[in-house]
């Protein structure tokens, strides 16, 4: 009569166990990896655009400053063409059609959301305006001290 095999040991089951924990993770690590491949947008500065350009279509980023004197809008009303430029001399010419945020005047800070164009102008989607440190709401403009306070105080009892 033979006797049967004696079951695994405790010590090699925690082994298969840690293996097959291992690699459901990094099976779960590759398949998040593949779902996001086309959700992730790249940012590029203008100098990187002009010398490394995206592929056409890809979506991506372009943050620079809006340069002063290239603002026109276009004979539709809503359509606006302007060019982002960086530290270095590196232009990208951008047209966007939208509204425009509150922020977004030219000599400002801009990130444009959007692809690059077979004829080299970014087609932007979605426009992000910039302000620096020294930012004042509309309303607070003008008012000093205590006063910005008093009405900043005054706007948020309002809201509650």
């Amino acid at each position: 009569m033979s006797e049967p095999k004696p079951a695994m040991k405790a010590k090699h089951q925690r082994l298969v166990l840690v293996a097959i924990a291992l690699a459901a993770i990094v099976a779960a690590g590759l398949f998040a990896a593949y779902a996001l491949r086309n959700q992730a947008n790249y940012f590029y500065l203008p100098e990187q655009m002009s010398a490394n350009p995206p592929a056409t279509g890809q979506p991506v980023r372009l943050g620079g400053m809006v340069q002063t004197g290239s603002l026109e809008r276009q004979a539709d009303g809503i359509t606006v063409a302007f060019v982002v430029t960086g530290s270095e001399a590196a232009t990208v010419p951008v047209r966007y059609s939208g509204i425009l945020p509150d922020l977004f005047v030219e000599g400002s800070g801009v990130v444009a959301e959007g692809s690059l164009q077979a004829d080299g102008t970014f087609l932007a989607t979605n426009l992000l305006a910039k302000h620096d440190e020294n930012y004042v709401p509309r309303e607070l403009e003008g008012l000093h001290g205590e006063e910005a306070a008093q009405q900043a105080a005054e706007t948020v009892s309002y809201g509650n």
